[in-house]
This record gives C-alpha cells, sequence and structure tokens, in this order.
C-alpha cells in the first residue's frame, strides 16, 4: 500500500491578480468569492485537491496591498501567515495587467512579496495569470525574463484560470513539494471554511458584483441564524438569516435600493449560489445595518472573524 503523501502550497500576488479564480479552477470547486473589485479575499482561506494518497492543500491569501484601516493590516498579516509552515508557494502574476507591462518597473508589491519569499527560502512557482488576454503570446518571453531576473524560481507556468490552461503543470509541479505525512482534511472535503462562512461570502460576493467600488469594501456579513428544517412539502429546507453591516447611511440606502429592489437582487443570486453549493431549497432572510468605521473596530473585525 502506498504512503500518505500531503503538499501545503501558499498563493500570493497582488489584488485582482487572479489567484482565487485560478484556485477554484484547479480544485473545481468554489472556495473562494471572485469579483472585479480589489481585496476581495479577507483572509487565508484553504482549498483542498484530493488525488490518491496525495493530497495538496492551496492557500489562497489575501491580495498583497498597502493597508489603509485596521482591517487591511489584518490582511496583510494574513499573506505573512500564509508563509509559515508550507512546503512551496505559488506567485501569481497577470500577463496583461491594466495599465502595461514594463519589465524594467514590475510592480513594488510584487517585488516585496519576491524578496520575502525568497528571504524565507520558499521554493516558488511562478503563474503567469490570464494568458487568454494576450494578443501574441510571445510577449510572454518578456515577461518571463523580467520576473526570472528576480528570483530563481523552480518553475515558470503561463496559465489562464478562466480557461484553465496550464491547471495540471500547475497540479504535477506542486506534487513535487509532497511530503509523506496524514491527509489532514477527509476525502470528500475540499476547504477549511464553516459553512456560515462559505454561505457569508457567497452573500457578500454577490454585493461586490452588483455594487460600485466604493460601497462594497466597507461591507461585512454576520450569519445571526443557520438551521435546516422541514418544508410544508416534507423536504429539508436550509434556513440562513443574515445581516449586511455598512459604514454609512448612505451605503444602507444603496444596499437596500428603491423600495427594496436592491436588497431583494442580493438576496435572489445568493438565494440561488447557495442552493447549488449545498444542495438544498434554502429560505434567506437579509437585514442591512450600519456599524461605523467598523475596519477599525478590533471587537468587530473579531466578532466576524475577520483577524
Amino acid at each position: 500500500m502506498s504512503e500518505l503523501t500531503s503538499a501545503f502550497i501558499g498563493v500570493f500576488g497582488r489584488p485582482n491578480v487572479g489567484k482565487s479564480s485560478l484556485i477554484n479552477k484547479i480544485l473545481g470547486h468554489k472556495v473562494s468569492i471572485v469579483s472585479d473589485k480589489p481585496q476581495t479575499t479577507r483572509t487565508r482561506i484553504m482549498g483542498v485537491h484530493n488525488c490518491g494518497n496525495l493530497q495538496t492543500v492551496f492557500i489562497d491569501t489575501p491580495g498583497f496591498h498597502k493597508p489603509r484601516n485596521l482591517l487591511g493590516e489584518k490582511m496583510i498579516k494574513a499573506v505573512g501567515s500564509g508563509m509559515t509552515d508550507i512546503d512551496a508557494a505559488i506567485l501569481v502574476v497577470e500577463a496583461n495587467p491594466k495599465f502595461g507591462f514594463n519589465a524594467d518597473e514590475l510592480p513594488p508589491a510584487e517585488l516585496e512579496l519576491i524578496n520575502e519569499l525568497n528571504r524565507r527560502k520558499i521554493p516558488t512557482i511562478l503563474c503567469i495569470n490570464k494568458i487568454d488576454l494576450l494578443e501574441d503570446k510571445s510577449e510572454l518571453f518578456e515577461i518571463i525574463g523580467a520576473y526570472s531576473n528576480k528570483s530563481d524560481f523552480n518553475s515558470v507556468i503561463p496559465v489562464s484560470a478562466k480557461t484553465g490552461d496550464g491547471v495540471e503543470i500547475i497540479l504535477d509541479e506542486a506534487k513535487k513539494f509532497a511530503k509523506e505525512s496524514v491527509h489532514y482534511f477527509g476525502d470528500d472535503e475540499f476547504t477549511d471554511q464553516p459553512d456560515q462562512v462559505m454561505i457569508g461570502e457567497i452573500i457578500r460576493e454577490k454585493i461586490l458584483r452588483l455594487l460600485s467600488r466604493e460601497v462594497p469594501h466597507g461591507v461585512a456579513i454576520e450569519i445571526e441564524r443557520f438551521y435546516e428544517r422541514d418544508a410544508a412539502d416534507g423536504n429539508e429546507l436550509l434556513c440562513v438569516e443574515a445581516s449586511i453591516y455598512c459604514e454609512k447611511d448612505s451605503h444602507k440606502g444603496i444596499i437596500i435600493g428603491k423600495g427594496g429592489s436592491m436588497l431583494k437582487k442580493i438576496g435572489t443570486l445568493s438565494r440561488a449560489d447557495i442552493e447549488r453549493f449545498f444542495g438544498i431549497k434554502t429560505d434567506l432572510k437579509l437585514w442591512v445595518k450600519v456599524k461605523e468605521d467598523w475596519r477599525n473596530r478590533q471587537g468587530i473585525i473579531h466578532t466576524l472573524g475577520l483577524d
């Protein structure tokens, strides 16, 4: 009988480079929410890939950025803690950054991450994401050269989280760092996140997608009640009651919308996603509450599990 092996792989990068999308594609399960807003991921999230006797745990981390509040500082600490006790790292960068690629001026946040990974002597795979957006694939040579000048990466993999190109190569490279070890997750588990947290993140994802840039960053979700009961038709019904916290009365009005239209849309999309995720009919009730400047209040951050 073959020995059990496992590998813990930390995934790092700037905001919006596609770390969460890439992990979701690798796992074939949605463990991290995604949006076009920066700092969507707020805490460390583990995604589990099981293949025979090998268990590979990918650790999604917040985008590395300059913090502007206490929550931001907690997020940066989560990046640092994500580098602890891992077998290897994946650094995700963009093949087609919004403001163009400059080989002589790589983003300071990426240089800081590279330097820290080098300092800790963590084996690192460079993943160049969003290659599907490159019209001229020969541009990859310049990108690979620029990053390779900064570190001796164990491997460089052009990938597309959108199409799945390169994902199997990531898995092949990651398993090289596996060690003989017990499996820390069951064969049917694919994340370390509790069900309530997953539901809260699903709701927050819908807010991120539906609302303007200013409002979503000041939003958090608290699951007030979470239970199952028998529905009138005899089938099981998942009942969820959740509070949406925002920082201003004006934001509360935006989230609720005219005649409650926006809150209804958030609820409808969230309910559909929750039902798909858990495979059970769901009754979802949402409330919107104002918690002024909560991102700088340690007590609320702790209550919401964001520290």
